[in-house]
């Protein structure tokens, strides 16, 4: 799979080297994966996505929200062709903890049959949605059916995935950055990090 596990320890991100400064209103904590960081392993997935996809009909089908940026990022990094398209889910159960019952609020645009489809995830925690996910694209026939996650929470599994592509396996901490929000909030950093413990939904 050759994916990193990086968990640089309370490191943030240089103000002269970042697009945007750390985030000091108290609810924002350890930085799990630095700006820097993101950088470099999406340059190395693009290549790895690259080469496996040479020559193939590639679409890469981006979950809603918090996939945006990641897979904005990712596109710029492959040296193949690629459509892009979307989907939006909502998952019923708490803040934290999926059910697994699934509604589609955003079908994609396109048919995907016969089609090499990659799903472009932000974060798998207990797996669930995305199983219900995959599923659901699995029976519309692609020609093959991968999944690309920027981040995991291997403690948090509840369910078996075929991921093929990893960008970092972090520790169950709830994080956001980079796309992953807190109540909509704080998307827009170029980095990942944690909320403060006592800032963390109850789940």
């Amino acid at each position: 799979m050759g994916f990193a596990g990086v968990r640089p320890a309370g490191e943030r991100p240089h103000r002269a080297a970042s697009r945007l400064p750390p985030v000091d209103d108290g609810t924002v904590g350890e930085i799990l994966v630095s700006e820097q960081a993101l950088a470099r392993r999406v340059e190395e997935l693009g290549a790895e996505i690259s080469r496996d996809y040479e020559g193939r009909d590639l679409i890469m089908v981006g979950v809603l929200k918090g996939a945006v940026l990641f897979i904005a990022d990712l596109m710029r990094a492959l040296s193949v062709p690629c459509e892009v398209d979307f989907m939006a889910v909502s998952s019923y159960g708490s803040a934290t903890d999926s059910s697994g019952v699934v509604r589609i609020l955003k079908d994609l645009d396109e048919a995907i049959g016969d089609r090499d489809v990659l799903i472009v995830e932000d974060i798998i925690d207990s797996g669930l949605t995305l199983h219900y996910l995959f599923k659901n694209l699995r029976a519309r026939d692609p020609r093959s059916l991968e999944v690309c996650a920027l981040l995991t929470k291997p403690e948090r599994r509840r369910v078996d995935l075929p991921i093929r592509y990893v960008g970092f396996e972090i520790p169950n901490r709830f994080a956001v950055g980079y796309g992953l929000d807190y109540a909509q909030r704080y998307r827009n950093l170029a980095y990942v990090a944690a909320l403060q413990e006592g800032d963390q939904p109850a789940g």
